[in-house]
């Protein structure tokens, strides 16, 4: 039947003049072709509109709604297939939905919840984070080849790239540590001001700590690996989301400031917004579960194009509803810009030692955490996951990684890392076409671009934020746990995974726990410095679990009388008394 239609396509296009290679829907890379591509695509309604049924894009999971797609399958389009210019702007839109609370929550994190910043700079920097990542995403997507080399930029997949949480522990341990010691400055009833300084001394060492990361992408996986295997990566993500779990559900009750704060931030989320009240109040509270229980709702019945933006239609939800109650301002919103871009604000770059050990450990991590996501993207994808190809898209992935994590530094944007929150839309739609990862692109620069968009994110309550960050923090535990999964999980494995957990989760039931063990408070301005390092490397749980981690698998010996196959439960066959083998 495929065959049959295909050979129906191409008599068609025969007759309209063009070529059976463009009418079948694959894009060719010849240069030759592009005139009848362009025309083919724009000038037919197939071009347009193709054979998609778009209905089964906005129907909701209900019966009877949903008992014409109880076993439809949508049809698959590949990396290179020609998708119709209605399908790949739904597609793309859809895709840069499921991106939009991955990409504001760390920026919102960074300015509300470390520095202080105010409306406009928080406004900015979520600008950013959709600039940078719209234009990380497009290389990602291109594949560029380094001319006189085997090597590429890039995966060449539908990858997305996005801004990492796993800067948010450094920032936030490194920003108590910069008003603790006066170097950011805290007003005389203790209220914290804004430290512009801090975040640009994040940033510059960021952008001489990412060379280790890009360097890393001309390692070959499998030596990746070997230094840092899935028992590592894995337990870090859980560390990372459990972490930030507990610094969403602040903000879902009223926000950090005003936890135990006093004067300006004694009611939640300051005294000067339009219904102060005290932090976990009941209403505050109910305005975080809103979002909450949206997004279950629209996973649970929502349509395709619905469910992968469940995050964002939780949002939305919470915005009305804290809106209708009177508790969202619109003060910033109007005086925001009609439009921004990159450098509107800057920052003043300068390089903290207290830093470099923790950046150092965040990048070398995230070049081999992403391994697992293009592994999955590529499977979903229809190309090979083992062999030189693939390889060559794992190192092209990890430095487009690494180059858009420098670029964002320079853009005065958070580091970058490959995310998988899009595979499903993959799964839904059945499309991995780079087309769509070109038009998502272009989406996300779009709304970088609009100040107004920003805006609304840094206006919104901080409850209504909390609500969605619980979730999203939640999932980056449960990408953890899914890794830890792979293990074989020996005797070995279980010792080396006790002792890493255990010293990371310290530092999140007790975060000071290590603060009086290394308390110089001399002169010598270097000694403070290392000292400085040092607290913010064993106080961020997942450097530490990481830092150990690394060193107990290098020097713990193998057990070899323990099978990687061991399994547990009834499966496990143990001697019964009274009994004899033959």
């Amino acid at each position: 039947m495929l065959t049959k239609d295909m050979e129906a396509t191409s008599k068609s296009a025969d007759t309209l003049g063009y070529e059976s290679s463009v009418a079948q829907g694959t894009v060719s890379s010849k240069w030759q072709n592009v005139l009848a591509e362009l025309k083919y695509t724009f000038l037919t309604k197939d071009g347009w509109a193709g054979d998609y049924d778009y209905l089964y894009l906005i129907t909701p999971n209900i019966w009877p709604l949903n008992k014409k797609y109880k076993n439809y399958k949508a049809p698959f389009y590949g990396l290179n297939d020609r998708v119709p210019v209605l399908l790949t702007l739904l597609l793309g839109l859809q895709h840069a939905l499921t991106l939009i609370g991955s990409i504001v929550s760390p920026p919102l994190a960074i300015a509300a919840g470390a520095f202080n910043f105010d409306s406009a700079v928080t406004e900015y920097l979520v600008s950013t984070a959709f600039i940078t990542t719209g234009i990380a995403t497009a290389l990602q997507v291109t594949r560029l080849h380094i001319m006189k080399t085997p090597f590429f930029i890039g995966t060449g997949l539908l990858s997305v790239v996005g801004p990492t949480f796993d800067i948010l522990p450094i920032v936030f341990n490194y920003a108590a540590l910069r008003y603790k010691t006066g170097t950011c400055p805290v007003g005389d009833d203790g209220t914290q001001g804004a430290c512009p300084d801090a975040w640009g001394a994040v940033l510059g060492t960021m952008l001489c700590c990412v060379w280790i990361q890009i360097a890393m992408a001309f390692v070959p996986p499998k030596t990746l690996n070997k230094v840092f295997p899935k028992l590592i990566t894995g337990s870090m993500l859980t560390l990372i989301g459990v972490y930030l779990v507990g610094n969403g559900l602040q903000n879902w009750g009223g926000s950090s400031n005003c936890h135990g704060g006093d004067g300006f931030y004694a009611l939640c989320p300051d005294v000067s917004a339009p219904k102060p009240l005290p932090w976990g109040d009941p209403k505050l509270i109910g305005l975080g579960f809103s979002v909450f229980v949206t997004i279950i709702f629209v996973e649970s019945i929502g349509a395709p194009l619905m469910r992968s933006a469940s995050v964002i239609i939780g949002l939305a939800v919470g915005c009305i509803i804290s809106g209708a109650t009177g508790y969202w301002s619109t003060q910033q919103l109007s005086q925001a810009p009609a439009g921004t871009f990159l450098w509107v604000h800057t920052f003043k770059l300068s390089v903290d030692g207290a830093l470099v050990l923790p950046l150092i450990i965040m990048f070398a991590c995230q070049a081999v955490s992403c391994i697992p996501d293009i592994l999955a993207t590529a499977e979903l994808s229809d190309v090979p996951i083992e062999g030189t190809e693939f390889n060559t898209r794992i190192q092209g992935g990890i430095l487009c990684d690494g180059l858009g994590s420098l670029f964002s530094a320079l853009a005065t944007g958070p580091p970058m890392v490959s995310q998988a929150g899009n595979n499903g839309v993959i799964v839904l739609t059945s499309c991995a076409s780079r087309r769509a990862g070109w038009a998502a692109s272009g989406f996300l620069v779009l709304m970088g671009i609009i100040a107004k968009f920003g805006a609304v994110f840094a206006s919104m309550p901080p409850s209504v934020l909390g609500g969605m960050q619980v979730f999203l923090y939640s999932t980056i535990a449960v990408a953890g746990i899914r890794v830890l999964a792979l293990i074989a999980w020996t005797r070995r494995d279980r010792f080396i995974l006790a002792v890493a957990l255990g010293i990371g989760f310290m530092d999140i039931c007790q975060p000071n726990w290590f603060a009086s063990i290394l308390d110089y408070s001399g002169e010598n301005q270097n000694l403070v410095g290392f000292e400085q390092g040092i607290n913010l490397a064993v106080e961020t749980p997942f450097v530490i679990a990481g830092i150990v981690g690394v060193f107990l698998n290098a020097v713990l010996p193998k057990d070899k009388s323990e099978m990687p196959s061991m399994r547990y439960g009834d499966e496990h066959r143990h001697p019964v008394l009274g009994d004899r083998s033959e």
